[in-house]
């Protein structure tokens, strides 16, 4: 059975949904300001990406528990970074106060694979910019935050092999002549900091006025209160903030760039990468990843692709 929301419902209290999202419930909200208004863009672009081989290739694929498999097993739950207002993703639901999505059932997934249970496991809602430092300090044990493959993000993480394929594209109002990337010179356009989305508006249109915010549900304030005239993301994203709004649209068009996600790691937890990997690998295999994106993506976005494939050989 499909869950789903009511998206009409969702647009009235996007709002209201985000500033609540955290009350009566044991771990924080994504952080998001009640009055938002938009905040310049960095002005400095990270550093180039080292040159690598391929940065889809992952850890070869193991069933042996390692130091930091088993320090998950002792604890008894997989502890997860999440987002709690990607709407399909990993957004609140709120009837049941639960956060659901594509990324959120993957998560499961590793659940059982590591711990024989898909229900032990612990969500941490992190911001985009949080994935990483909190990968770093221990903080969570996995993310799963729809957060693209890059050889820049190697040399500080480590990542599974792709479970998703997605692609970079605008959302803008419903009847905008702007319908592209590149229609929108002159024009306010929002991301999140700490993104790839973000690099890349600025790198791919500085013609646009780039308006950064801690997410996309931030975004999509900005949006309706006419501060900002698109918004740009992975499609998945831009497909459930549009679910959301009934003046927003995804116009047809074509990605302009492809975003592989993996599940982010400590640099250091190699042997929980490939535990992770074999778990993936089965994934893919028994069909439960064609199940998992039915649920949540095939409404949306169309029926199923073929998962991606897995690309292994990574040594260091």
């Amino acid at each position: 059975m499909r869950r789903r929301t009511v998206p009409a419902l969702l647009a009235a209290l996007t709002g209201l949904l985000a500033m609540l999202a955290g009350c009566g419930l044991s771990y924080d909200p994504t952080p998001l300001p009640s009055a938002p208004s938009p905040s310049a863009a960095p002005t400095t672009q990270s550093s180039a990406a080292p040159q690598c081989d391929n940065a889809l290739a992952s850890y070869d694929a193991s069933d042996t528990a390692g130091a930091a498999v088993k320090r998950i097993q002792k604890r008894g739950r997989i502890i997860v970074g999440v987002s709690a207002d990607t709407y399909l993703l990993g957004s609140r639901n709120p009837f049941n106060g639960k956060i659901e999505g594509f990324d959120i059932d993957i998560a499961k997934a590793v659940a059982k694979g590591i711990l024989g249970d898909q229900n032990a496991y612990e969500l941490k809602v992190i911001t985009a910019a949080q994935r990483i430092p909190a990968l770093q300090d221990r903080s969570v044990d996995m993310v799963a935050r729809n957060m693209t493959i890059t050889c820049d993000r190697w040399t500080q993480i480590a990542f599974s092999t792709e479970y998703y394929r997605s692609g970079q594209k605008v959302l803008v109002r419903r009847g905008a002549k702007a319908t592209t990337l590149a229609d929108l010179a002159g024009q306010r356009v929002c991301a999140p900091n700490g993104t790839s989305s973000m690099t890349n508006l600025v790198k791919l249109q500085p013609k646009a006025t780039a308006v950064g915010s801690d997410n996309h549900t931030g975004c999509l304030v900005l949006f309706q209160s006419g501060q900002v005239d698109a918004i740009t993301g992975d499609d998945t994203v831009l497909a459930g903030l549009a679910a959301q709004d009934p003046y927003a649209v995804v116009p047809d068009q074509k990605a302009f760039t492809a975003e592989p996600y993996g599940l982010g790691f400590n640099k250091s937890d190699v042997d929980l990468v490939r535990f992770v990997n074999g778990v993936l690998a089965e994934v893919r295999s028994d069909g439960e990843w064609t199940r998992i994106y039915d649920r949540w993506l095939a409404e949306a976005l169309g029926p199923a692709p073929a998962p991606p494939k897995a690309v292994y050989g990574r040594s260091r």
